[in-house]
């Protein structure tokens, strides 16, 4: 008995300050099952090799929440161990325990009432009580580890039904195009949100912004507008299309050329000098450098050709000669007809200059 009271007196080792480890929920579950093999192996030795305090290990630091961590101290356990290294003692030891130490019995006569104490639960109980409370732990673990994402294959499968549907056959894929122009419209919205912002700080900075945006998207289609008026302008006409009727390329420009020469042997310059501008419109619209239109006017003529071209240039002039002899009533000389020759000349031979500049 006395080696009973000794080693029972044994002190338990404190842990260190300080000495635990950091787990996951899931190594902490572990650590609980493995602690309660511990309980109900020393429960039915009851030695001390079963009832190894060392064999609960270090405490445990658990995520708890977000960011924080609970520390999870296991010294009633150690404590537990080191009680149930020595047996229980027989009930008749503790039925003559209890008696030699009860109080003396109160006089005859006195009518003194004696509170009840509930007996104090052998190691047996707390071991079977650590066992539950390990059993209970294990279950709030279980509780507080993340699901498992829900399978949603039924619903999927629901859905395929769905879309394999007749009201569903002529969907098609986004495509590139599509994806920019979402990605174009998400860029505006966050332009715009951004300049509401600066707006509610500095009125001034997003009313910039917003009337720099709109004034950058009016010159963007100014430009574009002019750029197609200008293509337009100069457009060819098809092979297939033939001269409009009353267009000065309805009659072949020989003819005219034929007519202003004949005109300048009768010494009508006024008459060869109308003949020569006709006969360079006919042979220009043969070369379908615009469409055959009869309506036009002279300066009309003369818009369609681009500025950089050569022909310009000499069209300008022989364009300026025959509306002062032919519109302006100008009488005209046998020079301005030599004149006009040559320019017609160039433009009839395609690359504008006169006979004089070639020379």
């Amino acid at each position: 008995m006395a080696a009973a009271q000794t080693h029972a007196a044994e002190p338990v080792a404190a842990q260190p300050a300080g000495n635990f480890r950091l787990v996951t929920l899931a190594e902490y579950r572990q650590h609980l099952v493995e602690l309660n093999a511990v309980v109900a192996l020393c429960a039915q030795a009851r030695d001390a090799k079963s009832c190894d305090p060392a064999l609960v290990g270090l405490d445990d630091s658990v995520p708890h929440g977000n960011a924080e961590r609970r520390l999870m101290r296991y010294d009633w356990l150690r404590a537990l161990l080191a009680q149930a290294r020595e047996k229980d003692e027989a009930p008749a030891n503790v039925q003559n325990k209890t008696a030699n130490n009860a109080p003396p019995k109160p006089a005859s006569g006195a009518n003194l009432e004696e509170p009840t104490r509930p007996p104090k639960p052998t190691t047996s109980q707390l071991l079977l009580s650590a066992e539950a409370r390990l059993t209970q732990q294990i279950a709030q673990a279980d509780a507080a580890a993340p699901t498992a994402a829900p399978d949603h294959a039924l619903q999927r499968a629901a859905m395929k039904q769905v879309l394999a549907g007749r009201d569903f056959r002529n969907l098609e894929a986004p495509t590139a195009r599509d994806a920019a122009l979402e990605k174009l419209g998400e860029w505006l919205n966050r332009l715009f949100a951004g300049a509401a912002k600066l707006r509610a700080s500095a009125a001034w900075v997003g009313e910039a912004l917003v009337w720099g945006f709109i004034l950058a998207v009016c010159v963007g289609l100014a430009w574009g507008l002019l750029q197609m008026e200008r293509r337009w302008r100069v457009r060819l006409v098809p092979e297939s299309d033939g001269p409009a009727a009353g267009a000065a390329s309805a009659r072949d420009w020989q003819l005219w050329l034929n007519d202003a020469r004949h005109a300048a042997k009768l010494g009508e310059w006024r008459a060869g000098i109308h003949s020569l501008y006709w006969a360079v419109i006919a042979r220009l619209e043969s070369r379908r450098l615009w469409p055959a239109d009869r309506a036009r006017t002279p300066r009309e003529y003369l818009a369609l050709v681009a500025a950089e071209d050569p022909r310009c240039a000499g069209l300008a002039q022989l364009t300026g000669s025959f509306e002062r002899v032919w519109y302006g009533g100008r009488a005209a000389a046998e020079g301005d007809y030599r004149k006009a020759e040559e320019l017609a000349d160039g433009l009839i031979s395609g690359d504008g200059s006169s006979r004089g500049e070639r020379q």
